[in-house]
């Protein structure tokens, strides 16, 4: 099967290039509102699902959809991308000095109407940061595509995050872990990916 990525995230898509896998892109607007009643991981799979149903009727039947959704929580608190300066410096004061958690939502929807969605919870402990660390920050990294207005792989995961529970890649937007299984499950990988264990 043929595996097509609907993200436009240098990160999900430097992810599955090291993975090993070939992919098209195919990029589409789609809306990120959800449901007030949704909570947590269910707001990052209903995202992912809703971007995957903008492409079905496009998919070969030979093809199989990658979509997903990265979300912040702090507590019951869904941080998304910040719009601005200020929301991105609200989003890191809040999570600074905290622990907080992280959940990729992701479906896999193949052409012949087949689909998956699942999604994968890491726990993110941030020690105190400055207002200075934080501003340096925004103003070098311009985290404005990034849920929770940060990327792990940045200078401020580096400087600031503690600890990690979970998929350290799941943070980055994607549990390969959990593609490469459901990939395979679902017979779309590479003949590298079977065999014996």
């Amino acid at each position: 099967m043929r595996l097509v990525l609907a993200s436009n995230s240098p990160r999900r898509r430097q992810l599955l290039t090291d993975l090993g896998l070939s992919y098209e892109i195919r990029l589409r607007e789609v809306d990120e509102d959800f449901p007030a009643h949704l909570r947590r991981a269910e707001v990052a799979e209903y995202l992912a699902a809703r971007k995957a149903a903008a492409y079905a009727s496009d998919l070969a039947s030979d093809e199989v959809l990658l979509t997903a959704d990265t979300i912040v929580c702090l507590d019951e608190d869904v941080l998304n991308k910040p719009a601005d300066v200020a929301e991105a410096t609200a989003m890191l004061t809040r999570l600074q000095g905290r622990a907080h958690d992280v959940f990729t939502g992701v479906c896999l929807r193949c052409g012949d109407g087949r689909q998956t969605i699942f999604s994968d919870q890491t726990t993110v402990h941030f020690r105190p940061l400055t207002s200075a660390e934080i501003a340096h920050y925004i103003a070098s990294a311009r985290p404005f595509d990034k849920a929770g207005a940060y990327g792990a792989q940045d200078w401020i995961g580096m400087v600031g995050v503690t600890r990690l529970e979970g998929s350290y890649f799941n943070v980055m937007g994607l549990p390969v872990h959990r593609v490469w299984a459901e990939l395979e499950a679902l017979g779309a990988l590479p003949a590298f990916g079977h065999g014996s264990r």
